[in-house]
């Protein structure tokens, strides 16, 4: 894995830090990597097509911008 830094709102912070007071999420890296995980899903279909030749094709594209192969 790697670290990145992002800005969030504070409401944001605030609502996964209740998530994860709440034991939902065992901590606010995993929330998001969870929020993350089902919007690259939604958006990209991503886990059904990473190993198809359409996701390969647009990864090589834009190899300055997708370096996950």
């Amino acid at each position: 894995m790697k670290i990145i830094t992002i800005n969030l709102p504070e409401k944001y912070l605030a609502a996964i830090q209740i998530l994860n007071d709440l034991g939902i999420y065992p901590s606010r890296s995993e929330a998001i990597r969870i929020a993350l995980r089902d919007f690259l899903n939604e958006e990209l279909k991503m886990d059904q097509e990473l190993e198809q030749e359409t996701f390969k094709e647009l990864v090589n594209r834009n190899p300055e911008r997708v370096n996950i192969l």
